[in-house]
């Protein structure tokens, strides 16, 4: 056990850097990661630069694709192709505003995580830590992997497809877009092709800023189950405790164990007030983007158009895991905060003297107040939760899928 550690600090340099460094990587490729005050001159102009071009490409995308489908005449079906990829690129530009917004609340995060790597010295509850933060690193890489393979699928297969264009009394076919513009001059394939790349980097964009909300999301919720974890330890060994044990340092354990859940507390407290708005919109996101896709298969799919079926498949799976994890992650953190009063009602707290057995039922008194990661302070994230939007995602389709498809 202590090898896995000493492998990961020299693979790593330090054990926090294990548990974020996923989120580094996607932060900074969009400008949003937290700029220390010991960072360069170059390092603060970059990460402007980078915000600066990630906005424009991002508005170059989704302002052509609102004109065209409210001044574009276009059938029904038409349009609410047009619709969902804009929901997923408007959805993307507001995500990425919240965490430039955030930016203060996710560099207290990322240095609460640090200091607790640095104040938890014993190898046995680092082991316990770095257990999450394993699980972290792999369910964000999973949910990375989901999003940013279904947005570039989707790019590629839209690429590769060709459609019918009319300029003037001309009709030439043309590569199609995946957001398709209003009447933005197409008739070289020099513009066609600029206008494909913008718009495919934009996706990026729009992909990494969600896959950048919910890595910090899971890394940050992995390492708060993981404290709680510790604590759960520390409570089971000041309860058993020899009898030996000097009275001052029975005192010190206890100011430890409550000093440690306020800590959690507050850290949970951030990722909620991170998260909220960002969790909001990604549920209503994903009512949208659930819905659509699954209406695009059962248009697509009796026209024997297996390649686009595909690709909303992956898409509305995509959008099916990240809002179960949204919603998972939230179950966790109150079970887990509520199972800290039942894990020292269970121990042998009654063989304890008065003093020790009132400290413990302050804590006891404390987990009892329900601790929520919600959606926009409206919505409680849980399993329960998911089950309602799958629900509602299933009657929207059917309303579409009776009212348009004939």
């Amino acid at each position: 056990m202590k090898n896995e550690l000493l492998a990961v600090k020299e693979k790593f340099r330090n054990l926090s850097e294990y548990s974020k460094q996923l989120n580094r990587w996607i932060l900074k490729s969009i400008g949003v990661w937290p700029v220390s005050s010991s960072a360069t001159r170059t390092e603060k102009i970059v990460s402007q630069i980078l915000v600066v071009i990630c906005w424009c490409f991002s508005l170059f995308t989704i302002i052509p694709n609102l004109l065209r489908i409210i001044l574009e005449k276009e059938n029904a079906y038409r349009k609410l192709k047009t619709l969902g990829p804009l929901s997923h690129w408007f959805v993307g530009g507001y995500n990425y505003a919240v965490l430039l917004l955030r930016k203060d609340d996710i560099r207290y995060c990322i240095k609460h995580v640090k200091t607790d790597w640095t104040i938890i010295t014993r190898p046995e509850n680092q082991l316990v830590m770095l257990k999450h933060a394993k699980l972290g690193r792999y369910v964000a890489s999973l949910s990375a992997g989901f999003l940013q393979g279904g947005v570039f699928c989707y790019c590629i297969v839209a690429g590769s497809t060709k459609e019918i264009i009319e300029i003037g009394n001309e009709t030439i076919s043309k590569h199609a877009l995946p957001c398709p513009v209003y009447k933005i001059p197409v008739d070289t394939n020099l513009t066609h092709t600029i206008i494909f790349i913008i718009q495919f980097l934009s996706g990026f964009v729009a992909s990494s800023s969600a896959t950048a909300a919910f890595s910090l999301a899971i890394t940050f919720s992995s390492h708060a189950v993981g404290q709680l974890n510790v604590m759960t330890v520390w409570i089971n060994e000041f309860v058993n405790r020899p009898r030996g044990w000097n009275k001052n340092d029975c005192i010190n354990r206890i100011s430890v164990i409550v000093e440690h859940h306020l800590r959690i507390l507050s850290l949970i407290a951030r990722i909620e007030r991170t998260m909220t708005t960002t969790c909001f919109m990604e549920i209503l996101k994903c009512m949208v983007g659930m819905c659509l896709p699954g209406y695009y298969v059962l248009v697509e799919w009796p026209n024997v158009n297996v390649q686009n079926a595909v690709v909303y498949i992956m898409i509305l799976v995509s959008m099916i895991s990240n809002i179960f994890l949204v919603c998972y992650i939230g179950e966790t953190i109150t079970e887990k905060c509520k199972k800290i009063g039942d894990i020292i009602y269970t121990t042998k707290w009654y063989q304890l003297p008065e003093k020790d057995i009132l400290n413990l039922i302050m804590i006891i008194s404390r987990s009892g107040v329900e601790v929520k990661i919600t959606a926009g302070k409206l919505i409680n994230t849980s399993v329960y939760t998911f089950g309602n939007v799958v629900k509602t995602v299933f009657t929207y389709l059917n309303m579409l899928r009776q009212t348009t498809i004939m």
